[in-house]
């Protein structure tokens, strides 16, 4: 039996008595925590006898959704452009044909064009949303709060939506924090040579060093610029410190690498820095590394690869801000260093890298198990008490 989702006021989270169909919107299916969460709660409703439909434009991640036996519409309901709007015929069409129960929105655009499609249904299925980044206040993020519920996936994320939308009914606002499997990412998890092997025949700069890793996809605001900086620092004060920024390649992104290597070449650095697309495996990375970094200078809503590597036993360092911050602060404060304070963050990895391996034991409201059962049970709940 799922584990109930206690809502208004500790009110007892009704069980689903039927099946239900649950149509889940966001913009793409190619990495990141948005999609992570998507197949995740797509898995566990099919486990479930549910029914799960997926809208998306696909991605990478397509082939993972439709093993999980959850069903895919492709439709591009991202891309910024007024002739976007056109696909809420479309998405209306799905809902009154599939009878939806729930539609989960999942970003801002997808949520816009979901609201549409759901005027001028006689019994429209109920509106989902999450929260799951720390969005820009205004008129078009103000649409992810007009959910019957609004899932936050941290405290962090809460906060910053009561601070900057004060009207926001509360009791509307759920926080269910992103999970991971901790079978998956276990404590007594060791390298594996032959996965090591590949990565640095990949990679041969990486070998002979300490290995520190910076999993983010390429975007300035993940701060791979501090990561170079910090194996500047490190290899002047005598460590050998090399650096593996997994998901820094992306198409569309090139200019941005060539920055990187640019800044990397000037640093001095660049035969200590590999740069790689998207990695599947990131359990056996995590193995295979030193430490991992969580230097964004934009804060995070969350900080999911800082529970990973912590429950793999491998230390995290980070700026002490958002969702990252708040993970390092409740779980490992010995990883939290001030914002943009390089010489700090030097330091710090140097005692870190010095330091027993952490042996975590990750609380239950962090686990994979306990985000599917809330998210499920917070359906159930709507169902069973909204009209």
């Amino acid at each position: 039996m799922l584990t109930g989702y206690q809502v208004r006021q500790h009110e007892p989270a009704s069980v689903m008595t039927r099946p239900l169909t649950v149509v889940q919107l966001l913009p793409a299916l190619d990495a990141g925590g948005v999609e992570r969460s998507t197949l995740e709660i797509a898995a566990a409703l099919a486990a479930a006898g549910h029914r799960a439909i997926v809208v998306s434009a696909g991605g990478r991640l397509l082939p993972a959704l439709e093993a999980s036996g959850a069903e895919h519409v492709a439709l591009d309901i991202g891309r910024k452009s007024p002739l976007t709007l056109r696909h809420a015929r479309t998405l209306r069409k799905l809902f009154h044909e599939t009878q939806a129960d729930i539609v989960h929105a999942r970003s801002r655009l997808p949520a816009w064009i979901g609201l549409a499609a759901l005027r001028g249904l006689k019994a429209p299925p109920h509106f989902v949303t999450t929260v799951h980044g720390l969005n820009s206040p205004g008129r078009y993020s103000e649409v992810m709060l007009r959910g019957q519920r609004v899932i936050c996936v941290s405290d962090t994320v809460r906060d910053h939506v009561l601070h900057h939308y004060p009207n926001t009914d509360p009791t509307n606002l759920v926080v269910i924090p992103r999970g991971i499997d901790s079978a998956v990412f276990a404590s007594d998890l060791h390298p594996d040579p032959a996965w090591r092997d590949r990565l640095l025949s990949r990679h041969p700069q990486l070998a002979g060093g300490r290995l520190l890793l910076l999993p983010a996809r390429g975007t300035r605001l993940k701060g791979h610029a501090s990561a170079l900086q910090l194996v500047h620092d490190l290899r002047a004060d005598g460590l050998d410190a090399r650096l593996l920024l997994a998901g820094v390649v992306q198409a569309g992104r090139e200019a941005y690498l060539r920055e990187l290597q640019a800044r990397a070449v000037a640093l001095g650095v660049r035969d200590a820095v590999a740069y790689a697309q998207p990695l599947d495996g990131m359990r056996e990375l995590y193995a295979a590394c030193d430490l991992v970094l969580q230097v964004s200078d934009k804060p995070e809503s969350f900080g999911r690869t800082v529970i990973e590597a912590l429950c793999c036993g491998r230390p995290v360092l980070g700026w002490d801000h958002g969702g990252v911050g708040e993970l390092l602060r409740e779980l490992y404060p010995q990883g939290a260093v001030v914002l943009r304070d390089a010489t700090a963050l030097a330091r710090r990895a140097k005692v870190l890298l010095d330091t027993p391996r952490p042996a975590i034991a990750l609380p239950d409201r962090y686990t994979l198990a306990r985000m599917q059962a809330d998210t499920l049970a917070l359906y159930a709940d709507l169902v069973a008490h909204r009209p």
